[in-house]
This record gives C-alpha cells, sequence and structure tokens, in this order.
C-alpha cells in the first residue's frame, strides 16, 4: 500500500510549475494521459498539489500521493490531503482531444458525453463506492490516519477550446449542480484547471512574504 508523501507547499516551485503548465497547453492542442499527462504531474509535486485548493475544506495540501492505491480495488491517479482538517481529494486525468469531452453524432444536433468523460467520471464513483464501503473498519484509519474528516473528487480532462457556449454551459450545470453521495466531483478542462490555480496563486503571491531558499 503507497503512503501519502508529506510535502511543504512552495509557492515559488508551485509558480514555476505553473508556468510549465501553460507552456505545456500552449504547446500541444491535445494531450494524452499517459504519454503527456501522468508523467507531467508525477514530476510537479507543488502543481499538483496546489490541484488541491479546488476543495473547500483543503486549505494546507501538504499530503500527496500518485497512484494511490484504494483497498486493493482502484487506483486514484492523485490523491491531496490536507493534515490539520482531515480532508483529501481524489483526482481523476484524462486525456485532452477534441472529443474528450463531447462527441457528435449525425442523427442528433446536441453532442453525447464521450466515452472517456463518462469513464473518467464513473472511475470517480467507484472510488466513492469503495472509500464508502471500508469507512467504518480499522483499516481505513491506516490509510487516512484518526482524524479522517471526508473527502471530494475531481475528473480533469478535455481542452476550453473544444468547447462551444452551449456545452460549456452544460459541463458547468453537471459540475455545479451533481453531487453524489453528498460529495462533489469537480469536472474542469486542462485551462480551467490552469486559469483557475493561476488566479488563486497570485493570490497567495500578493501577500507572500520570499525567503531566499525558497525558490532553490
Amino acid at each position: 500500500m503507497k503512503s501519502f508523501e508529506n510535502l511543504s507547499f512552495n509557492p515559488i516551485l508551485c509558480r514555476r510549475e505553473l508556468n510549465e503548465l501553460k507552456s505545456h497547453l500552449d504547446r500541444n492542442s491535445e494531450l494524452k494521459e499517459r504519454r503527456n499527462v501522468l508523467p507531467f504531474f508525477r514530476e510537479r509535486k507543488h502543481l499538483s498539489a496546489f490541484i488541491g485548493s479546488y476543495f473547500p475544506y483543503i486549505n494546507s495540501f501538504d499530503k500527496i500521493a500518485y497512484e494511490y492505491d484504494i483497498f486493493g480495488d482502484f487506483k486514484a491517479d492523485l490523491v491531496v490531503g490536507d493534515s490539520n482538517s482531515g480532508w483529501y481529494g481524489f483526482i481523476e486525468f484524462e486525456s485532452a482531444k477534441r472529443n474528450s469531452i463531447f462527441r457528435s453524432k449525425t442523427s442528433k444536433a446536441t453532442p453525447d458525453w464521450s466515452t472517456d468523460f463518462e469513464h473518467g467520471f464513473s472511475q470517480v464513483l467507484d472510488w466513492f463506492w469503495k472509500l464508502s464501503s471500508q469507512e467504518d473498519k480499522r483499516e481505513f484509519s491506516y490509510h487516512f490516519g484518526p482524524d479522517f474528516a471526508g473527502y471530494e473528487g475531481m475528473l480533469i480532462i478535455g481542452r476550453s477550446q473544444d468547447l462551444q457556449p452551449r456545452e460549456q454551459d452544460r459541463l458547468r450545470w453537471r459540475r455545479d449542480r451533481l453531487m453524489v453521495n453528498s460529495k462533489r466531483i469537480y469536472s474542469v478542462t486542462f485551462d480551467e484547471l490552469y486559469s483557475t490555480l493561476d488566479t488563486r496563486l497570485k493570490l497567495i503571491e500578493s501577500y507572500h512574504v520570499v525567503n531566499p531558499d525558497e525558490s532553490l
């Protein structure tokens, strides 16, 4: 069983890694999960941890794990935790292709949700099912500690540039309105991910006192 790595979040290193994400997105109109996505984030721990800022009860994002085993049945691409609040975010990465979120059908004007999107979303649902089935067992505390408080999920998939305004609205509506077992699953594109993290990191940078050693 993989354990969590303790991370002392560094906003200077996170800015560097976030800028690299912007360059990565600018260079590649499409991203393949195994080739362009998972290796990129595994090499950038501070950026990966900062994704935890999406979850309202995660403020410290000081625990991180890649390919995290969920009781032997599933693996989460990334899990970010807060040792103070006891909350965790379970994150699934999918590809960023033209039809990653919606796919058009000649027989209808409105595109369907893609198989990639439904597969990724179902992955998170299965994680929730497994976690729910184990919460009252002793082994659960071995994974998450005695101060565990809760969890939510996230699916990162596709590019904003490939979505028409109506489909952007459909994605936002699904993200904002749908809850599973009283838990949210945040579905965002890679471009939305960058934009949101950039805004939040600027807020941190506006009051962060720079220690020269932090940039090393």
